[in-house]
């Protein structure tokens, strides 16, 4: 496989940012008309702005990179996956359905492309607070705030009393413990990848995920945080990896950090 050039990918990257505005659009009709839940074979929830906005994606990526295959969580749910190759798109047009649900604005659009099981390229768009975030190699990620003109992202170095973002819906026990061993940090509750793009932008220093997640979940927030300059690694120290088809594209648990030394990973032999 041949990668794609920096050119190619930053051209994609820009057309995808208007794709997941788009989906953005559909989302939010959702939002402000109300919203039918329904539950999907494994009980986690799905909505009709679910199925809409990944459907428009995937009619866009189509056009837009016909020879790429695609990986979506709705899609994935009803057992459509191709056969991804060394390149492929991951999709979650709705990641934080909880968040949606609730009322809640921290839900995001995601779309991420990984070549050689790395993720190379990320697009996230929050709608509620209309942030933009997109990255499409080391050193060229970005984000627009209400449409404005882009500012780049860099991690912060982690100061002595760190700001430790989690998940509000999928805190479990382990994940407690591992954010009382910092002692003094601050803790800070979010949902969906938009805990990724707060450590990108320097507005917090670790994101410990013990509860399982699926590629689509991490490909893009994982992309955007790299080239912004930060990690991320498994509950070992070992890198994190994708196209991880035998395990049905779910993920290991991580530690994701910003600038500073790694911290402690807590299954590390």
């Amino acid at each position: 496989m041949t990668a794609l050039s920096h050119n190619r990918r930053q051209q994609l990257c820009t057309a995808l940012t208007h794709t997941a505005r788009r989906a953005g659009a559909i989302v939010m009709a959702h939002y402000s008309a109300g919203v039918t839940v329904e539950l999907k074979s494994d009980d986690s929830p799905v909505t009709a702005a679910d199925r809409e906005a990944e459907a428009m994606i995937l009619d866009e990526l189509a056009g837009l990179a016909p020879d790429i295959p695609v990986i979506s969580e709705e899609a994935a749910a009803e057992g459509r996956l191709p056969d991804p190759g060394e390149r492929f798109f991951l999709v979650d047009a709705l990641d934080g359905t909880r968040e949606f649900i609730r009322g809640a604005s921290d839900f995001t659009v995601n779309i991420a492309l990984i070549e050689d099981r790395v993720p190379v390229m990320g697009v996230i768009f929050a709608p509620v607070p209309d942030r933009m975030f997109y990255s499409w190699a080391l050193g060229e990620a970005h984000e627009s705030f209400e449409g404005a003109d882009p500012r780049p992202l860099t991690v912060r170095p982690r100061p002595e009393r760190p700001l430790i973002v989690a998940s509000r819906s999928h805190r479990d026990p382990a994940t407690q413990d591992y954010i009382d061993s910092f002692g003094e940090a601050e803790l800070v509750s979010a949902g969906s990848s938009l805990k990724f793009c707060l450590i990108a932008a320097g507005e917090a220093d670790v994101y410990p995920r013990f509860a399982p997640t699926c590629e689509w979940d991490t490909g893009a927030g994982h992309a955007i945080m790299l080239h912004a300059g930060g990690h991320m690694k498994r509950l070992d120290g070992t890198d994190f990896l994708y196209r991880k088809q035998d395990s049905n594209y779910l993920n290991p648990g991580f530690i994701a950090w910003g600038g500073g030394a790694a911290p402690s990973f807590p299954q590390s032999a």
